[in-house]
């Protein structure tokens, strides 16, 4: 799983984690740190840094398979930018009716991006 993936499914499921599995990801996949550093930093072992790690990731992965959040969420972004292309060229209609129907189903179309 790459690191936008990974960053996507903290930022959905993140408070399900401890506050040390929080830090020990934000460290990791944030500021780039090495597990070394995360050790060193939070004066605990490498290999606690590592199963804290390990285990935060296990639980974003889980949370995401049982509800699939993430997906949906990049394939309702990727509907609505199609959406949008294609009602983009019906604003340009001669026909005032279609223009200002094409603009009301943009405006609908964009309150789902927030």
């Amino acid at each position: 799983m790459d690191a936008l993936e990974m960053t996507l499914l903290y930022d959905f499921y993140g408070e399900l984690l401890t506050e040390r599995q929080k830090m020990c990801f934000e460290l990791y996949h944030d500021q780039d740190l090495s597990l070394a550093e995360i050790a060193q930093e939070l004066k605990v072992s490498r290999q606690g840094v590592y199963d804290n790690l390990s285990r935060a990731e296990a639980i974003l992965r889980n949370m995401e398979e049982k509800t699939g959040c993430v997906r949906r969420s990049l394939q309702t972004r990727r509907a609505v930018r199609t959406i949008l292309a294609a009602v983009s060229g019906l604003m340009d209609s001669e026909d005032a009716s279609i223009r200002e129907q094409a603009e009301q189903i943009a405006a609908a179309v964009r309150t789902l991006e927030e």
